[in-house]
């Protein structure tokens, strides 16, 4: 690959997480990569305007690094899913390193779908199913990758 076709990053990590864990494990992940010279992508530090979507889908191609937190309640979320499908697919496009958090949450739970993640797609009839698919094969995949069990931590 030619150097000129590498991206051009304009943040070091993306944070992918369910606004549950906002007030606790996050802030304290922001301010270790803030000390640590990172320039992190948060949904709150966005330019609001008329297509937010658009807004974290160039944030998620234009950041080096994407750490997804999954946590009880990610799956819920069909913004989350959404994002997920987007991060794995800069990975594959695009080189972007992806690192799972799984905070108080078991990764066979996120790989198996089973669970609060099996619980969350019975509240997901109303998707199409290939969209649904889409989002279950990036929770596996996802829950594959290498990265960090904290279902155990206090916090």
């Amino acid at each position: 690959m030619a150097a000129s076709s590498f991206p051009c990053w304009k943040y070091d990590v993306f944070l992918c997480f369910r606004d549950e864990v906002r007030k606790n494990f996050l802030s304290h992940l922001c301010c270790a990569l803030d000390d640590n010279g990172f320039r992190a992508c948060k949904d709150d530090e966005l330019e609001r305007g008329f297509d937010i979507a658009t807004e974290l889908q160039q944030a998620i191609e234009q950041s080096r690094i994407a750490v997804v937190v999954f946590s009880k309640n990610f799956a819920d979320s069909e913004w989350c899913l959404d994002e997920l499908v987007k991060i794995l697919d800069c990975r594959r496009r695009l080189g972007q390193i992806v690192l799972p958090i799984f905070f108080h949450v078991d990764p066979s739970d996120v790989r198996n779908q089973s669970g609060n993640f099996g619980d969350a797609f019975t509240r997901h009839q109303e998707v199409p199913l290939e969209i649904v698919k889409k989002w279950k094969n990036a929770l596996t995949y996802a829950a594959n990758l290498t990265g960090f069990d904290l279902q155990h931590v206090n916090g």
